[in-house]
Formats: C-alpha cells, sequence, structure tokens
C-alpha cells in the first residue's frame, strides 16, 4: 500500500471519532494497541471508551503526511490533525504517528502517539 491507502485507513478512525462509533474504532485498532498522549496511556479498549457518550470529534483535517516503512507488513505513518472537538468552537493542531501492522491481510493500528503543536492551529 501507498500513503494514500494509510491515510485511508486513518481517517476511517477519524470519521469513527466524528460518528461516535466505538466499535469501528476498535475494529481499526490491534489488541495490544498503545497511544500515548498527553492525557497518558491507552489501551484498545480505552481509546474506543472515549465514544461511550457519542462523538469526540467535530470535524478534522489532515495534512503534511508521511510515510516510513519499518519492515515487511509494517509501516509508520505521520501528519498533522487540525481538528474540532465537538461542542467546541476553537480548531486544535497535534502531529500523529501511527503504526500500521498487516496481520492475515488486514491492516491494523498497533501504535499512536499525538504531540502538541506549541501555536493554536490557523482558521
Amino acid at each position: 500500500m501507498v500513503l494514500d491507502g494509510f491515510l485511508k485507513l486513518e481517517r476511517q478512525v477519524w470519521e469513527a471519532l466524528v460518528a461516535g462509533d466505538a466499535a469501528a474504532d476498535a475494529a481499526l485498532l490491534a489488541e495490544e494497541f498503545l497511544g500515548v498522549y498527553s492525557s497518558g496511556f491507552s489501551d484498545r479498549a480505552g481509546h474506543a471508551a472515549q465514544l461511550e457518550g457519542g462523538p469526540s470529534v467535530a470535524d478534522y483535517r489532515l495534512s503534511e503526511a508521511r510515510l516510513m516503512e519499518l519492515g515487511p507488513g509494517r509501516v509508520l505513518l505521520a501528519y498533522l490533525a487540525t481538528f474540532r472537538k465537538v461542542g467546541e468552537a476553537r480548531e486544535e493542531a497535534m502531529y500523529v504517528s501511527s503504526i500500521w501492522e498487516e496481520r492475515g491481510g488486514t491492516w491494523l493500528n498497533v501504535f499512536s502517539q499525538d504531540s502538541s503543536t506549541a501555536d493554536p492551529a490557523p482558521v
């Protein structure tokens, strides 16, 4: 797969956040998924649990994407996410790195780390 294919997978995660679809979110994450965020560590269940009250993201866009092959069936996707949380007027931005791994013909997200930007996102 090429960059566009992994961006499509990553957008499916973001679309699950917009739709409030915990099942769709969890389906894209490996059982042993590890998320590293400013709030701390998260596993697969914790990542999906943020959607128990419904959507967490109102809208988003991904830019500046880069893809790095880490070995057979494993890649790192890095990008800038600009998004607005549900109920918030102000946009936020963060750099995201996600490791995707192919398992039995299916690509799953095994690791994700967010890094907040120093300045607010341009509107």
